[in-house]
């Protein structure tokens, strides 16, 4: 793997980004701002200094004035221009500089003097004399000068950059530890996930043994959580399909083996008509027998691909009901059961008339095969319900969520089936917008095919 695609690199770079990110927006929001601010107050001060002095001027300003106000200003040099005019441009003369070492030409040309000269109006501003800057502010007084008060920012901008120098050390710091941070949670982070991939790869290999552990209260720790949820599920899954293999080779060895027995027996001479007939018989059972599992595999297989059509349609249970009594009563006879019809309500159920045949066969069957003999088994239509009752011994309550699962069949019970029934059932009943549901307790067993009632639905055909 590319090392930039690691999560522990992407974590560091996105911890680095958004730090850097913090810190442009301090650096844009701080700096700039307080070199203003220490400006702008340094002109404040100066620009108050200045009129103070120019109101309380008594005289005409000489040198000894100017080094006074410089001293008792906020001012580093005050300075006293007198003007004058020339072909439409103002000049500026120096007559008096607190400053008593060099010349007075660098303030010459001073550009906020000759703007205080041209509005006669007090001006401020920051200028740059020898690469040193300066705060200034100039001001006309009552004998037509201009008082000029300069301040270095020398020690202003070195405390901005100061600031700017420890930000970014600041900075370079909290992004090197943002990495260093980033890097070792997304290290204990892809540790959880690597932990999570071997699970998977163990649960895709068959191995449901481990548990898949991760005591984090974080998304990858209900991720695990979910993993092993999943990993029970298919532990109890492949239980089934084992236990539905071994009982299917069963089923289908049983009647395959009895099948070649009585073909063997069948081609002695010896036997006689009524005995020929006898194995006829038996073999037709056990073909009958073959036929159903076959079946169940089917329809089971057409449902989890979704190619089993179910259509919707107005069903009348009552008649439903009669033709499952009058199909099965025959095996129920063949088992000393007592299988009756009844209708409690009239109505019509939406559904798919063959499919709610073969919930209600599915149904009946149950009660034949797990009851014992001369039980009574009553198959009732009530409105848009169809049930099968049974006065039998009942269905424990802690074995009651198992009677639907697929390749189940109840411990202890005389099934010969493949377990698939019931499962089918059920699903069929969902297809058809329905429920199939159980209550049973010692002596009274039902199950319950519910659809929806056909007044109460409008069908639209695709």
């Amino acid at each position: 793997m590319h090392p930039l695609r690691r999560v522990g690199a992407r974590l560091s770079l996105a911890l680095a980004v958004v730090v850097a990110g913090a810190l442009a927006v301090v650096w844009v929001a701080l700096v700039p701002t307080l070199q203003h601010r220490l400006v702008n107050g340094r002109l404040a001060l100066l620009a108050q200094s200045a009129r103070q002095i120019a109101r309380t001027e008594s005289a005409s300003p000489d040198q000894d004035f100017i080094e006074d106000a410089a001293r008792t200003s906020d001012a580093n040099r005050a300075v006293l221009f007198t003007t004058a005019a020339a072909g439409g441009e103002t000049t500026l003369l120096v007559t008096a500089d607190s400053r008593r070492t060099g010349t007075s030409q660098d303030v010459a040309k001073d550009s906020v003097a000759l703007r205080a000269a041209q509005t006669d109006a007090l001006a401020r501003g920051v200028v740059t004399r020898d690469g040193e800057p300066f705060a200034e502010v100039a001001v006309p007084d009552r004998y037509g000068n201009i008082l000029l008060y300069s301040a270095s920012l020398r020690s202003a901008f070195e405390n901005v950059d100061l600031v700017r120098s420890r930000l970014i050390w600041a900075g370079l710091v909290a992004l090197g530890l943002a990495v260093l941070v980033g890097w070792g949670a997304a290290s204990a982070f892809a540790r959880r996930l690597r932990r999570l991939e071997r699970a998977a790869d163990r649960i895709a290999a068959g191995d449901f043994e481990a548990p898949v552990v991760d005591l984090g209260r974080d998304e990858v720790g209900e991720l695990a959580r979910a993993f092993d949820r999943m990993r029970r599920q298919l532990a109890q899954l492949d239980d089934a399909r084992r236990a539905f293999i071994a009982n299917a080779s069963h089923e289908l060895r049983t009647p395959i083996f009895s099948l070649g027995g009585f073909l063997e027996l069948l081609q002695e001479d010896e036997l006689d008509p009524e005995t020929r007939a006898e194995f006829v018989d038996a073999m037709a059972e056990q073909t009958a027998r073959l036929s159903k599992l076959a079946a169940d595999l089917l329809d089971l297989s057409r449902l989890d691909a979704g190619g089993m059509r179910v259509e919707a349609e107005p069903v009348d249970l009552a008649d439903a009901v009669a033709d499952i009594v009058e199909e099965l009563s025959g095996l129920a006879a063949r088992g000393d059961h007592e299988l009756e019809a009844a209708v409690l309500a009239q109505g019509q159920a939406l559904g798919d008339r063959e499919r709610v045949l073969q919930v209600g066969r599915a149904l009946v069957d149950n009660a034949l095969v797990h009851t014992p003999p001369g039980t009574r088994i009553r198959v009732a239509a009530d409105g848009a319900m169809l049930r099968v009752e049974d006065d039998g011994p009942g269905i424990p309550l802690e074995h009651q969520d198992q009677v639907f699962a697929r390749f189940t069949r109840l411990d202890g019970t005389r099934a010969s089936g493949s377990g698939l029934g019931l499962a089918i059932a059920r699903e069929l009943a969902e297809r058809m917008g329905g429920t199939l549901t159980l209550e049973s307790r010692p002596g009274r067993t039902v199950f319950t095919l519910a659809l929806p009632a056909a007044h109460a639905v409008t069908i639209v055909t695709k």
